[in-house]
C-alpha cells in the first residue's frame, strides 16, 4: 500500500493515493501517522478569526441602533432582520428592492487607507435608486468580504454604512461579514448593499405622464459619486499620480481625499419634492451617465435635450477629460459631470417643486426640456457642455 506523507492535510489529496476501497483505512493511517506534539488544526490557522468577527459585530451593534426608525428597531444578531410595515404607517404598499455596490472606487479606499466614507457610498447607490420609483426607503442590510478581516476598518466601514441610513431615513437591520482567505488579496475587500423601500400603490413613480415641454431640473453632485472609477484610477496611475499626494483640481485636498468624497443621498429633498406634486420623473444619474438613465424614466418617442452651460461642473470632471483627453460626449455618458439626480416637472408646478428642494439645502438647476424625438434621433442630447481645464 501506497504511504501518504504527514504533511498531507487534504483527504482529497489523500484519495488520489488510495484505491476507492481502501479510502478510509488510508485516510485513516495518514491522520494516526501524523507527529502527535503537532497541533491539532482550528479555523483560525485557517485564517478565519471568529473572535475577531465577533469583536466587531459588537463594536458595530451600537452603530446599526443609532439607525432606528418607525418599522424596526434596527437591532442585531438574530437570523434575519424584521421590518413592521404596518408599524411604519404604510396602507396599501408596494415594495421596491434594489442592490449595488461602490466598484473599484473601493480600490482608491485601500490605497488611500480611508474607509470611513465608502459606506455612505454604498448606501447612496441603492438608496438613490428606490427614491426615484417615489419609494421611500426602510432598511438595509449589507455584505462585507474580506480576506483577513480587521476589526477597526470594518468598524470604519459600518460607521459609514451606518451614517448612509440615517441620512436615508432607513434602518441598517442586518447584514453580513465574510472572511475569506485566499479568495482576496491582503488588504482587499468588497463591498455590497441591499436595500428595501416602500410606496403606496397609487403614488408609485414610472415616468408614464412626461410629456413634451416637461422641465428638466438638476440636483448637484457631490463629485464623481461611485461610478467611472475604473476610468479614474486608469487615468491615476498613467500619469504616475500617488493618493497621497494633493489632488490637481483640489489642492488643499489629498488625491485619495478628493475623490473618494461620498455620493450624495437625494432621498430626503426628492421625498420633499414628491409631496409637493408636480414631479413626473426621477432618474438617479449613476454609471452611464445622462445617456443612458435619462431614457429610463421617458416614454417612447420623446427625449431630453440639456443645456450643458446650465449648471457648474466641478473640476475633477473637467480635470479628467483635460487630463486623459476624454471627449465632452464620452463624459456624458460616463459620469454625472455635477448632477447626480434629475427630475422631469410638469412646468406650470415648477416652482413649488423648486422651493422644496431647496428648503432641504439642494442646489437646484433648470437643466433642460423634454421634446419629442424622430426616427434615429438620440433620446438624449447634451449641448455646450464644457469641459475646458484652465490652462
Amino acid at each position: 500500500m501506497q504511504t501518504v506523507p504527514d504533511s498531507l492535510s487534504s483527504p482529497h489529496k489523500a484519495g488520489l493515493l488510495c484505491s476507492p476501497p481502501k479510502y478510509s483505512k488510508c485516510w485513516e493511517e495518514a491522520i494516526t501517522s501524523r507527529d502527535p506534539h503537532h497541533n491539532t488544526l482550528s479555523y483560525k490557522d485557517a485564517g478565519v478569526d471568529i473572535d475577531a468577527g465577533n469583536a466587531l459585530v459588537e463594536a458595530i451593534k451600537p452603530l446599526a441602533r443609532s439607525t432606528a426608525r418607525r418599522g424596526a428597531d434596527a437591532g442585531l444578531g438574530g437570523f434575519g432582520g424584521l421590518f413592521d410595515l404596518k408599524a411604519a404607517g404604510f396602507e396599501d404598499p408596494l415594495l421596491v428592492a434594489a442592490n449595488d455596490g461602490v466598484g473599484t472606487k473601493l480600490k482608491v479606499a485601500i490605497a488611500a487607507g480611508r474607509h470611513d466614507t465608502v459606506g455612505i457610498d454604498l448606501v447612496a447607490m441603492c438608496v438613490n435608486d428606490l427614491v426615484v420609483q417615489g419609494a421611500e426607503p426602510l432598511f438595509f442590510l449589507d455584505y462585507y468580504a474580506t480576506g483577513r478581516l480587521e476589526v477597526e476598518a470594518g468598524r470604519a466601514i459600518v460607521a459609514g454604512i451606518a451614517e448612509g441610513c440615517r441620512q436615508a431615513g432607513c434602518a441598517l437591520i442586518g447584514g453580513e461579514t465574510a472572511e475569506m482567505p485566499g479568495l482576496y488579496a491582503e488588504g482587499d475587500y468588497d463591498l455590497a448593499g441591499f436595500a428595501v423601500g416602500a410606496v403606496e400603490r397609487d403614488a408609485v413613480l414610472t415616468g408614464a405622464e412626461v410629456a413634451a415641454g416637461d422641465l428638466v431640473l438638476g440636483l448637484a453632485s457631490s463629485g464623481l459619486h461611485s461610478n467611472g472609477f475604473s476610468l479614474v484610477r486608469r487615468v491615476v496611475e498613467s500619469l504616475g499620480l500617488a493618493y497621497g499626494q494633493p489632488a490637481p483640481f483640489a489642492p488643499d485636498q489629498s488625491l485619495g481625499e478628493a475623490l473618494l468624497v461620498p455620493t450624495r443621498i437625494y432621498v430626503a429633498p426628492c421625498l420633499r419634492a414628491l409631496a409637493s406634486g408636480g414631479v413626473k420623473a426621477l432618474a438617479h444619474i449613476t454609471g452611464g451617465g445622462f445617456t443612458e438613465n435619462l431614457p429610463r424614466v421617458i416614454p417612447p418617442g420623446l427625449g431630453v435635450r440639456l443645456s450643458g452651460g446650465s449648471w457648474p461642473v466641478p473640476p475633477v470632471f473637467r480635470w479628467l477629460s483635460h487630463a486623459a483627453g476624454i471627449a465632452p460626449e464620452e463624459m456624458a455618458r460616463t459620469f454625472n459631470c455635477g448632477i447626480g439626480m434629475v427630475l422631469v416637472v410638469d412646468p406650470g408646478r415648477h416652482d413649488p417643486v423648486i422651493q422644496a428642494l431647496r428648503d432641504t439645502g439642494e442646489a437646484v438647476f433648470e437643466i433642460g426640456r423634454i421634446e419629442p424625438v424622430q426616427g434615429a434621433q438620440a433620446p438624449v442630447s447634451v449641448e455646450g457642455l464644457d469641459l475646458s481645464w484652465p490652462s
